[in-house]
């Protein structure tokens, strides 16, 4: 490629749904969860085939961030508003790092991949993909079950295999549709959608061109002055799918066929422990018994966990904090941070 490739590791959230294990001072990312490396140390492994790292991060845990990703360079948000302002202001930044405009790669810090191969080379696709079409590039994941957990993406025909490369092409995007009831996701995969992991590869140039024309134009205005700070006080918080990537027209989907999962809940967490081997519960940490008690998730790094006549819990506790909840309501331990955040004793 004749421009430099630049991987942007997104590492300024909190993980909220993995609490207690993740919380303000020590997020998710940080935490190894699956394995013994943290997550952040693991993305950064996945994306060692560009020119140059940065993690794009809060201020608050910067430096920690520096330990797990001692390579790369680290870029401090102006404030915590979501992907959306974040990523505009990393292509604003990293435009400027460079004497050749580069091509970024931007993915969260907190997946989990089975082949690293197969993802490398998708993201090293994608980054070429951007190049050539100068629009939006994002990864879409073949899907294994119609989960409401995900957002979708539909391409506009179906995606067929470079017989120069014997990898699948792109598609230009027909919709994107954010977590779906069980049904409705069980409909999209029929129409050939994939999961919306969150990956995705453009130039600075094409992702400040879009912001420009979205809800974060005041953003995209206010860096052209040389304003960050008052850029991020003028726009809301909102994902950069929401905020540009289902409004910009020049956007693209190049699939992935990997065995993946985006370890933001402790379902998630579960279920790739559930592969790895065939306990009947799920041990992130701790010493566990189990008397006639299956498919709970249990994480107590410092505590022995009884359990007896039970099924499908989660099971947490980490210093002083202790969350028990059914697996299935994963998605809703956020509604117990909330209201810890309103009692400011989260």
């Amino acid at each position: 490629m004749d421009r430099p490739v630049v991987a942007c590791v997104l590492a300024g959230g909190i993980g909220s749904r993995l609490y207690p294990a993740s919380r303000r001072d020590r997020p998710k990312q940080l935490r190894s969860l699956v394995g013994e490396r943290s997550l952040l140390a693991r993305t950064m492994d996945r994306t060692a085939f560009a020119d140059e790292q940065y993690v794009l991060t809060r201020e608050s845990v910067a430096d920690i961030v520096s330990e797990h990703a001692p390579k790369a360079g680290v870029l401090v948000e102006p404030a915590g508003k979501d992907t959306g302002p974040a990523l505009v202001y990393a292509a604003w930044r990293l435009r400027k790092q460079f004497d050749t405009e580069p091509v970024l790669v931007c993915l969260p810090s907190d997946h989990y991949v089975a082949d690293d191969a197969a993802f490398t080379t998708r993201l090293e696709r994608a980054a070429e993909i951007a190049v050539e079409t100068g629009g939006l590039v994002t990864v879409g994941v073949e899907p294994t079950r119609p989960s409401p957990g995900y957002g979708y993406i539909v391409p506009t025909d179906g995606l067929e295999a470079d017989t120069d490369t014997d990898t699948d092409d792109y598609a230009a995007v027909a919709q994107f549709t954010e977590k779906p009831d069980r049904e409705h996701a069980r409909e999209l995969i029929e129409a050939g959608a994939y999961w919306n992991a969150g990956v995705f590869a453009w130039t600075p140039s094409a992702l400040l061109a879009a912001a420009r024309n979205s809800p974060l134009a005041p953003l995209a205005e206010s860096l052209a002055a040389g304003d960050p700070r008052g850029g991020f006080e003028a726009v809301e918080a909102s994902s950069v799918d929401c905020a540009i990537m289902e409004r910009a027209t020049n956007v693209f989907v190049t699939p992935l066929s990997v065995d993946w999962d985006d370890l933001g809940t402790w379902d998630a967490v579960g279920r790739i422990l559930e592969r790895a081997g065939d306990e009947s519960n799920d041990v992130v940490a701790g010493r566990v018994l189990a008397i006639d008690a299956t498919e709970n998730v249990v994480a107590a790094p410092d505590a022995h966990v009884s359990l007896l006549e039970v099924d499908d819990l989660i099971v947490t506790a980490f210093e002083n904090r202790i969350l028990i909840a059914p697996r299935d309501a994963s998605q809703r331990v956020r509604d117990v941070v909330d209201r810890l955040r309103h009692r400011d004793a989260f």
